[in-house]
């Protein structure tokens, strides 16, 4: 805080002493730095954000978290994935009901872009109005989706899925990276 208001004070001396055109002459002949030319740094393709609300097709299932994507270099990075799987299936097991269930696929580096890896991260949650946390990481991945769906008690079919939807795609310029 003292650090900006001496600077703050600095600066509005000297636009007093010298005036505000010598200001913007000395500002217009100052070198450009070498920083703002290089590439970008990997902290620049750092990501977080809030994704969600996905449903299942019925909305009796839905969905929605956060993730964090840290880089240590171009292709190399963290992503760590949390939320919240809600079941909204107020029917009994014997009237139809169903558990909550989402996945979500991963595509690596390695890949190329939609090339999907066959190992898929599921939770399954039965318990009408309440929720399943949701948490787990995965390393060097371009891209990650979901999908909400339905799944009865003791089956291992899901129904009722809605869409694959993104939640962290490098090659889409609104996630920030940029190589």
């Amino acid at each position: 805080m003292r650090r900006s208001i001496t600077l703050g004070l600095a600066a509005a001396t000297a636009v007093a002493a010298l005036g505000l055109p010598a200001l913007a002459t000395a500002a217009n002949a100052a070198p450009a730095s070498a920083s703002s030319a290089s590439a970008p740094h990997h902290d620049d393709w750092d990501y977080d954000g809030w994704w969600g609300t996905y449903w299942s097709s019925n909305h009796l299932a839905k969905a929605k978290g956060y993730v964090d994507v840290n880089y240590d270099d171009e292709e190399s990075n963290r992503v760590h994935i949390t939320g919240k799987l809600y079941d909204n299936d107020n029917r009994t097991y014997n009237h139809g009901g169903k558990c909550a269930y989402i996945k979500f696929r991963v595509s690596s580096w390695d890949d190329d872009e939609d090339d999907w890896s066959s190992s898929y991260k599921s939770y399954k949650y039965c318990g009408a109005g309440g929720y399943k946390p949701i948490n787990f990481w995965r390393y060097d991945v371009a891209q990650v989706q979901a999908k909400v769906c339905q799944i009865g008690l003791y089956s291992n079919q899901p129904v009722k899925c809605g869409y694959w939807r993104d939640i962290y795609n490098a090659y889409d310029e609104d996630f920030g990276y940029d190589a």
